[in-house]
């Protein structure tokens, strides 16, 4: 942990690389000029908690990760694993294989992310490989497991190799925020969000961090997605 606390703290990220093409953006990044992209050199970590939110709202994935952790994970060394606010340690690829059916049902969790998660563990050793690839390559390895694609891929090399440009498609809310930034679109899809970042390729994904830090977003069109209790079934 040690020898790769710099590249957590941003050490490895390069922000002078980034050049605002948008008076937004321009803005954005002169507010944050410490906002550095970090790089865990995990992808489990990163990997399981972003299957979980595959298709359900933040409040439900945040929900089942915190059942499950603390049900199979570790308290964490020292004083941080006890007390009323203890922390965890997320389960090793072992336990996580280990946990059946039925716990996945009351965590939230329905068979297909479960299973997805099943698959990426039993070949933990070769999806941790992709912290040492490029970001084309590592995208490849994790997208070879059913139930991964373009979204879980992109939204976990975000943080575990630090990739400035692993831009996150397929998401329901983002191709919107994107549009109505840069060119007062909210109904934008993905090709129209691709579009307004090509001038940023290469640094796309630093590009929407500055977008959502100014946390400029289009007006709610209707209701908040339903928070769903699959485990109440």
């Amino acid at each position: 942990l040690l020898e790769r606390l710099p590249e957590l703290l941003g050490a490895a990220d390069d922000p002078d690389a980034f050049v605002p093409r948008h008076r937004l953006l321009a803005a954005s990044a002169r507010r944050r000029p410490g906002l550095r992209l970090c790089r865990t050199g995990l992808v489990l970590e990163s990997l399981i908690p972003s299957v979980l939110e595959q298709k359900v709202t933040t409040i439900e994935a945040n929900r089942s990760w915190r059942h499950l952790v603390r049900k199979y994970g570790e308290p964490a060394p020292g004083p941080y694993g006890s007390g009323d606010h203890r922390m965890y340690v997320m389960p090793d690829p072992r336990t996580w294989a280990m946990i059946p059916s039925w716990e996945w049902h009351k965590a939230g969790v329905d068979s297909k992310r479960s299973d997805t998660v099943a698959r990426a563990v039993r070949v933990a050793r070769r999806l941790e490989e992709a912290t040492t690839m490029e970001p084309e390559q590592a995208a490849a390895r994790l997208e070879l497991i059913p139930g991964i694609g373009p979204w879980t891929s992109a939204e976990v090399l975000q943080r575990s190799n630090g990739a400035p440009d692993a831009v996150t498609v397929g998401d329901l809310h983002l191709p919107g925020i994107v549009g109505y930034a840069l060119a007062g679109r909210p109904d934008t899809d993905d090709a129209g969000m691709l579009e307004l970042l090509e001038p940023y390729a290469g640094q796309r994904h630093r590009a929407v961090r500055l977008i959502l830090l100014t946390g400029r977003t289009p007006p709610r069109r209707a209701p908040r997605m339903p928070v769903g209790r699959i485990a109440h079934l």
